[in-house]
């Protein structure tokens, strides 16, 4: 089962179990989005990468409501669930595709992606990052919350560990777990400090973690 396969499937449920998986979900999403956007620009227009339902969306919505916004994603399911939370505002607009092989031909003023970068193998990080570097504008911004490795192999097996015995133990059924088991197949993390060397290779001039809890990490880039 590829990607659009397996997100399509959970899209439903997508939102409501999120918590459950990210034990540092306030953090990781609203206290950093907080306090990025007490520090940026009022942004023209914002593109979400894998914006799936919208989630991400919906935080920096909350700070920037005249924005225009631009939600893809390969999942149409999701991006369903994108449309209804949204419905009755006309600056938000969605596009169904892969954005690695066929970014839009637009500029933006910031990029932002939750959790959806790590499914790519480095090669196509790489393009994704150049493009990026390619649609902003001078001094734009890409910030990506994702799911990293650690440094060291031993650590990251104790990441993985305590992650898996956390969802154990917050109320997720038999079937969450299995989903969850196959999701990780589709997983393709790099380390912290290697997307970051890759996003200075690709020209960004500002790169900094600004949020880390064991495999959740918040990464800001400024062009």
């Amino acid at each position: 089962m590829d990607i659009e396969e397996q997100f399509n499937l959970i899209s439903k449920e997508y939102d409501c179990k999120r918590k459950m998986f990210i034990s540092c979900y306030n953090d990781f999403y609203n206290t950093t989005t907080k306090f990025l956007a007490s520090n940026i620009k009022y942004p023209n227009s914002i593109i979400d990468l894998g914006a799936g339902t919208g989630l991400l969306t919906y935080f920096w919505y909350k700070y920037f409501p005249n924005s225009s916004y631009l939600l893809v994603d390969i999942a149409n399911n999701m991006l369903e669930i994108a449309k209804k939370r949204f419905s009755e505002i006309s600056n938000i607009s969605f596009d169904s595709l892969n954005y690695i092989n066929c970014f839009p031909d637009k500029v933006f003023d910031l990029a932002i992606s939750a959790l959806s970068i790590h499914h790519l193998n480095e090669k196509d990080k790489e393009v994704i990052f150049n493009n990026l570097y390619d649609h902003l504008i001078p001094n734009g911004i890409f910030v990506n919350y994702d799911q990293f490795c650690a440094e060291d192999e031993m650590i990251n097996l104790w990441y993985n560990k305590h992650w898996g015995e956390h969802l154990h133990m917050c109320g997720l059924t038999e079937h969450d777990l299995a989903l969850w088991e196959d999701r990780k197949k589709l997983d393709k993390e790099i380390s912290v400090s290697k997307e970051i060397d890759m996003l200075k290779n690709c020209k960004f001039s500002h790169v900094e973690c600004i949020y880390s809890y064991q495999k959740f990490s918040v990464i800001l880039a400024i062009k």
